[in-house]
């Protein structure tokens, strides 16, 4: 029988603080999170070069304004072109479309903190029932049979999709990255946990599927409980592993022989909406949930699980006293089949969800599509990891329009089939300007071009030493041997709607230039770099299936008066400060929303909204901030409303559900529940 709430149990716990623990998350957070990786040493550990020793060719622009002035491209680039330094506006200056709210002050309030004039609902939360007869949550009576019918733990990435015959309705797809079990739990101990517990971690991963229905005068919505639609997919969930590498010797374990069929998916974190309706979700902090790499004798094969940040002793949750697929020692080859982007076709609940192996396996935090010059789908794609890569996917095959049968089969087997990709950047200022301070080169902005390595097509590999099915099931591996350029953490990846280019959300990297690491570049500019920054990328001849491209910063985040921060040229006294940003979202006006996690300036995460154009590109403005130990997941930003997802509310160090690091949403004497919350402006009166 649990523990009432309160009464606190004697059990085991762990250490706080675990060694090296210096970043603005919790130690709560990184344990269950991520498994402490920012405490251990960045995975990759290969020599391929950074920015400072692979400059071509630097462009002398010394004469041009310091502030920005629109500069000439080199030839054959893409137009993307600088923007002209923001004349500092007045306070008074008319907002961008889209934008016309107060800023949020920074604030450490228990609560969703929105802009004055608006108004917000908790549409659901972790543990309410979506399907039909399952129960309402019960903190003192969980099962694994009622979550597997009720609303996962940790939304992340979520998308609002329409409904077309369904006026007032629509679908909510939603991932639930990982479970926090020490404040999930009434008596958890992390030394000994039951197998009851471990069954209903396991139904709180996955996805959410859920029609809801709309309040047609405001943003409100409703879950539409057992609707015919609603569906869960969990740790358990038989998904089908499809494209070049199924079948591999690489994927085949005792239970699956034809390394076809996998159990679940595991800590599904963003993710992105196809052409043709299907959802795509990342697997990324797989690694975390496996045991024993050290008990891997194969030299190769324990280079392979080191490169992935396999645990080497007992995972954090020792799901592997409980499935042996989660011990190395015994099932070397089941974390291959993770780490993987799955797509769920949400309209059809009896179809099985596909792991397609063509899109490599790493710390996948995204999956957004953008259709090339020729019909085809490209997705961009981040490995969320200090010091790994940016990739993208072109399909050989170009997409059908029409919701007919034969387009619908044809468009499906389009993540099957394509190029494999990995980017390489190149600054366009003196190696020597690029000091890790964070300060302009000469020419007044962080930019340069770029280049697409392939990797592999189909079963083709273009990665000397490496078959094709090596290259997607080791695809850091691969990125490694072709001299990738390290990234500060690249989170998630959106094209922009309108104009086609590509915004990164790089989200902090506290070991940029430290002994024996990679040194700041133009691309990743700052020593210590515990702020992140927003790149944005434009394709050669805004094609997607360019080899080429140009890039530049956006935004270099931090405290606006840190002479290291930067804001597209905007007058830095009228921003709001930002840090870590991770994932992106657009408006239907083109403006760029940010979502944060792990704010290192002292206030909580939260939602942020900038212009990408005119005379106030680089204008950022804050919308809201969430709750005690949230990140701010989602966002969903449309005409009727802003959609956010609050993420592990009250993970603070020393919480557990006897002594709640948060009360929200509940209120005290309750468990913090992770939530959906949707906010719309007042109608004017």
């Amino acid at each position: 029988m649990p523990d009432q709430p309160g009464k606190h149990t004697g059990r085991t716990t762990l250490p706080l603080l675990p060694v090296g623990h210096n970043t603005a998350r919790s130690a709560l957070t990184c344990r269950y999170r991520c498994g402490n990786a920012c405490s251990h040493d960045a995975p990759n550990r290969s020599l391929n070069p950074y920015f400072g020793d692979v400059v071509q060719q630097v462009l002398s622009r010394r004469g041009m304004l310091k502030g920005g002035a629109v500069l000439a491209l080199v030839a054959g680039s893409t137009g993307l072109a600088a923007s002209p330094a923001a004349a500092a506006p007045h306070s008074g200056a008319r907002p961008q479309r889209g934008l016309d709210f107060t800023p949020v002050t920074p604030n450490t309030a228990d609560a969703v903190t929105i802009p004055e004039g608006y108004s917000q609902q908790i549409v659901i939360r972790w543990g309410d029932p979506i399907l039909p007869g399952t129960p309402l949550f019960d903190a003192l009576a969980q099962s694994a049979e009622a979550q597997a019918g009720q609303f996962g733990y940790n939304n992340d990435y979520m998308t609002l999709l329409d409904l077309p015959h369904r006026h007032g309705h629509q679908l909510l797809v939603v991932n639930h990255e990982y479970t926090n079990e020490e404040i999930m739990f009434y008596g958890y101990d992390p030394a000994n946990p039951t197998r009851a517990q471990v069954e209903i971690a396991w139904a709180a991963h996955g996805l959410t599927v859920l029609a809801v229905r709309e309040d047609g005068r405001s943003g409100r919505l409703w879950p539409v409980v057992g609707d015919a639609l609603n569906r869960r997919i969990t740790a358990t969930t038989p998904i089908l592993l499809t494209g070049p590498a199924a079948g591999s010797d690489l994927l085949k374990t005792s239970a699956d022989p034809s390394g076809r069929r996998v159990l679940g998916t595991l800590n599904n974190c963003g993710g992105g909406v196809t052409p043709w309706g299907t959802v795509l979700s990342g697997e990324e902090n797989f690694n975390q949930y496996f045991a024993n790499a050290a008990a891997v004798t194969d030299p190769v094969t324990k280079a392979r699980l080191a490169r992935y940040g396999l645990p080497t002793g007992a995972s954090q949750r020792r799901w592997e006293e409980f499935d042996d697929r989660f011990d190395l020692a015994k099932e070397p080859n089941e974390a291959n089949r993770f780490g993987w982007v799955v797509e769920t076709d949400p309209y059809d609940p009896t179809s099985t969800p596909r792991k397609r192996t063509a899109l490599g396996r790493f710390k996948h935090e995204a999956a957004e599509p953008r259709i090339t010059t020729d019909g085809r789908v490209a997705l961009y794609m981040g490995d969320d990891e200090r010091f790994d890569y940016l990739y993208k996917y072109v399909s050989t095959h170009p997409y059908k329009k029409g919701a007919g049968r034969a387009a619908r089969e044809h468009n499906m087997r389009l993540l099957d089939e394509g190029t494999l990709y990995v980017a390489k950047f190149t600054g366009d200022s003196p190696a020597a300007e690029i000091d890790g301070t964070g300060k302009l080169p000469v020419d007044g902005e962080f930019d340069g071009t770029g280049g697409w390595i392939p990797l592999a097509t189909g079963t083709e590999s273009h990665v000397p030493g490496m078959s094709a099915e090596e290259v997607y099931v080791f695809t850091r591996l691969a990125a490694d041997k072709v001299g990738a350029t390290k990234m500060d953490r690249p989170e998630d990846v959106e094209p922009h709607p309108h104009t086609g280019r590509v915004y990164v959300a790089l989200t902090n990297n506290k070991d940029r230039g430290a002994t024996g690491k990679a040194g700041p570049d133009e691309a990743n500019p700052r020593t210590g770099n515990k702020h992140g920054h927003i790149l944005e990328l434009e394709e050669q001849r805004s094609d997607a299936a360019s080899k080429t491209f140009r890039w530049k910063l956006l935004l270099v985040c931090g405290d606006p008066n840190d002479p290291s921060t930067y804001f597209a040229g905007f007058d830095k006294s009228q921003v709001s400060p930002i840090s870590c940003p991770d994932n992106v979202a657009f408006d239907d006006y083109g403006n760029l929303w940010i979502a944060t996690d792990g704010n290192a300036l002292g206030s909580h995460d939260g939602l942020f909204a900038v212009p990408l154009k005119g005379a106030q590109r680089g204008h950022v403005r804050q919308f809201l901030t969430v709750p005690t130990g949230a990140e701010t997941c989602g966002p969903v930003i449309t005409e009727k409303r802003v959609l956010i997802a609050p993420q592990h509310p009250g993970e603070s160090d020393g919480a557990t559900a006897e002594d709640p690091g948060s009360t929200w949403p509940d209120g005290p004497g309750k468990l913090p529940r992770p939530s959906i919350v949707t906010v719309w402006k007042d109608k004017r009166r």
